[in-house]
């Protein structure tokens, strides 16, 4: 088979909308745009100079006009099929409501960016402009939804009625810009005889021999009489293969492979991975072929009720697994901006916070081979909804065709993948039906219900049955609300929602899949986007990147009983980070501590589409903020730290390696000025993959700091709130030195110093800093390491902060 990629030649004009009066004659002008394919009609527009950065200042509003406008994408198309030879055009991603043409005939009319689409243009030779128009989809979407009848949704836009990415409509962290055109690959495709229409790939492994099971269908060209085929498989030196009849256009070839490299999620072992080739012969000729690369392993999950309700825990390989995870949504909301580097770097945040695990959130997209690459390379364990979220969905045609046509093609495309541990249903579609008033309005309308208990298990059953579903996040067994913490898998929003992080102690899930709490992003991403003119909490531009409803106001309620609410604005975003950063410790270590009960807590979120306030511990730059700190030492594969249970306070000790933790655990009380009050130490063996508690052998006044000590380990625990400690405001000095790749700046403390923390990012925006929430006690030094191509360091030590400048004398 020739593939040759369409990517050249393109041009843009938009047909119909308010277009504004300078872009329309701009274009009338200098002609159609040139256009990058895959890219969308947002992409095309900024590299021509004609919109502004939706990103920066409150640009993303002044373009809401392309909502509801009509756009064509043209290019030549040469064809010239030699006799006997079939020639296909490719659509990878059309995003959303296109139209396909070439010359005069329409190929074909799409509504579904999750699918790919095939057109055979044999007898169009020899060709013509190929022109693909893109309509509104939001029009389509109302058209449907009046069709249809409309169905509840978390926000304005009715995302449920079309199949495109629901937070392209906006989200409680995302901007409205509802993207359209050509978002993935177009190739022309030159075969003869037959080819591989889908390659569906699974693995199984019992004992110690692995097998490979692969499912082919097989489209002939109807170009000359059909011919027997033979469909091999081929892995190391194995071979297995089948032979195909005239008349057979299917088949299943399995090949054992003896003594099978394990797959394993990251801390339980190897990644090990083995290469297949599938390919489609006649007479002995390769007509088509695929490479892959899969792993062997077991997943299931153990559901079996006990004595506290149901539990919900990962087994991989037969052994159970605490889900150290973040949620993902897509890292730019600009989708055709996103390429292998770019996940690679975002998925290696996962893996220096010690993530184990991923789930792809339900309101973005089908993610791509790339994604699910890498995390396959790094032992990431994929928990992946179907891309629908928030909402209640008609189960009528088209939907219903077009769901079900998404799910074949999306989970044939990733079967393969090790790393997929988990399908889900769907984001809180479960829970929207109980909890958030839909029944009303629904009366006897569907809303769902029927994807994710009937059509999804019935197609994952036929198409991946090695694979655990869950009918959506959060859901619960049958008879029992879909967030019961007791019972599968939780959501907790009613911290951040209505109380103080605190809260997050007051009850045991028993996996908790979605959990967060807002910070600004970064001050060199902030500075980014936000005019000078516009430095505060409540500007209009700051307050268009924060979509959360009252989120601000929820910032600063649970800023208020920990640091106080500060009113100089650096000040404020610092103390949002720091009660985020917080929050985040807090909420991990409090999960962790009830390990087995407890088998999961999943972050929300890793990663922002653009700069906002939000959950994330990533920024819209890719910036880490100090939560992400936060979020690799609760996530560390061994923890201490001390939290309240049955009204006194434990140490805690978590263990999640293979080997036994033998330790001496140093507990010091001291004043708030970090004099030892009282020492004492605690010899503790901690049995792999296990949790170990005991009373806290110290305890102080409230204004006492407890300091707690083990292999280079360190907790501090203190019940009273840094806004009502006499802490000294500047307890250090400091000395910065060049280094190879950047600066070292060296922090010694003269008084306790809490959670040291240095934002390069606001004297060098390119900083990176290797640590951060640091805690010294008098006399102990640390040193931060920043990798930035800055020459000079000089402000660096100026950007230091930490809770003391909270406290009664800051």
């Amino acid at each position: 088979m020739d593939v040759h990629a369409l990517h050249d030649g393109w041009t843009l004009r938009p047909l119909a909308g308010e277009v504004p009066p300078e872009i329309t004659a701009e274009i009338a002008a200098a002609g159609p745009l040139p256009a990058t394919v895959p890219g969308s009609v947002h992409t095309d527009l900024l590299a021509a100079g004609l919109v502004p950065d939706p990103y920066v200042a409150d640009h993303e509003a002044g373009l809401r006009w392309l909502h509801r406008t009509s756009w064509e994408y043209r290019t030549r198309l040469d064809l010239g099929a030699a006799p006997g030879e079939r020639v296909d055009l490719q659509f990878d991603g059309l995003d959303t409501v296109a139209t396909v043409s070439l010359g005069d005939r329409v190929l074909g009319r799409t509504a579904n960016m999750h699918r790919s689409y095939r057109f055979d243009v044999t007898d169009l030779a020899p060709g013509g402009d190929l022109v693909v128009r893109f309509d509104s989809a939001l029009e389509h979407a109302e058209a449907t939804e009046k069709d249809l009848g409309a169905r509840p949704r978390a926000y304005e836009h009715p995302y449920n009625a079309v199949r495109k990415m629901a937070c392209s409509f906006g989200w409680d962290w995302g901007p409205d810009l509802q993207t359209a055109g050509t978002w993935r690959p177009v190739t022309v495709q030159r075969w003869r005889t037959a080819r591989l229409a889908q390659v569906r790939t699974r693995t199984e492994l019992t004992g110690t021999t692995g097998r490979v099971l692969v499912d082919v269908t097989v489209e002939r060209s109807g170009l000359e009489d059909p011919a027997p085929l033979t469909v091999r498989v081929g892995a190391r030196d194995l071979t297995a293969s089948v032979e195909l009849d005239a008349g057979t256009t299917s088949a299943s070839v399995v090949l054992d492979v003896p003594d099978a490299p394990v797959w394993w999620p990251r801390g339980y072992g190897e990644q090990h991975l083995l290469d297949v080739e599938v390919e489609l012969r006649a007479a002995g000729a390769v007509l088509d072929g695929r490479r892959l690369r899969t792993g062997f392993r077991t997943v299931r999950l153990e559901e079996t009720p006990d004595e506290f309700g149901t539990g919900t825990t990962l087994v991989v390989n037969d052994v159970p697994v605490f889900a150290r995870g973040v949620n993902w949504i897509p890292r730019d909301h600009l989708l055709t901006r996103l390429d292998a580097d770019r996940y690679a770097t975002a998925l290696d945040d996962a893996v220096d916070a010690h993530c184990n695990l991923v789930r792809v959130w339900g309101g973005g997209i089908w993610e791509s081979d790339d994604f699910h690459r890498l995390c396959d390379e790094r032992g990431l364990l994929v928990w992946h909804d179907v891309p629908l979220a928030c909402a209640a969905y008609a189960e009528e045609d088209p939907l219903r065709g077009e769901l079900e046509a998404e799910v074949r093609e999306n989970v044939s495309r990733l079967a393969h993948h090790p790393a997929i541990v988990v399908w889900s249903g769907g984001n809180e579609n479960l829970q929207g039906h109980e909890d958030w008033g839909w029944k009303e309005q629904l009366g006897s309308a569907t809303w769902g219900e029927g994807y994710y208990r009937d059509l999804f298990p019935s197609l994952l059953a036929e198409l991946d049955p090695g694979r655990p579903y869950q009918p959506g996040s959060p859901s619960s067994p049958d008879g029992l609300h879909p967030n019961d913490p007791d019972h599968g898998t939780h959501h907790e929003w009613d911290v951040w929602n209505r109380l103080d992080w605190t809260a997050y102690r007051d009850r045991v899930p028993r996996f908790c899949a979605e959990w967060g709490f807002q910070a600004p992003p970064t001050f060199a991403t902030i500075a980014e986007f936000l005019p000078a003119d516009q430095r505060s909490s409540t500007s209009p531009v700051f307050l268009a990147h924060q979509k959360a409803l009252d989120g601000n106001g929820k910032l600063d309620r649970g800023m208020a009983p920990h640091t106080g609410v500060p009113t100089g604005f650096d000040d404020w975003v610092w103390a949002a980070q720091l009660n985020q950063a917080r929050a985040v410790s807090c909420g991990v270590e409090h999960h962790r501590s009830w390990w087995p009960r407890t088998a999961g807590s999943v972050y929300w979120q890793l990663d922002d589409c653009w700069p906002v306030t939000s959950w994330a511990v990533v920024d819209g730059a890719g910036r880490r903020k100090p939560a992400f700190h936060a979020l690799r030492r609760a996530f560390a594969p061994r923890v201490v730290c001390v939290a309240p249970r049955e009204g006194t306070a434990q140490l805690v000790l978590v263990n999640d390696t293979g080997q036994e933790w033998r330790t001496r655990v140093r507990v010091r009380r001291t004043d708030v000025a970090g004099s030892v009050l009282a020492e004492t130490s605690v010899d503790v063996a901690v049995p792999a993959r296990s949790v170990h508690l005991e009373p806290l052998p110290l305890r102080g006044a409230r204004d006492e700091p407890v300091v707690v000590d083990a292999d280079g380990l360190r907790a501090l625990h203190v019940e009273a709130p840094d806004k009502d400690l006499a802490w000294d405001p500047a307890p250090w000095t400091t000395a910065t030195t060049t280094v190879e790749g950047g600066f070292a700046v060296r922090v010694t403390a003269h008084a306790l110093a809490r959670d040291v923390t240095l934002t390069a990012d606001a004297a060098l925006p390119d900083a990176v800093v290797d640590d951060g929430l640091v805690t010294l006690l008098p006399g102990e030094s640390h040193t931060f390491q920043v990798r930035t191509a800055g020459r000079d360091g000089t402000g660096l030590a100026a950007q230091l902060r930490c809770a003391n400048g909270f406290g009664t004398r800051g």
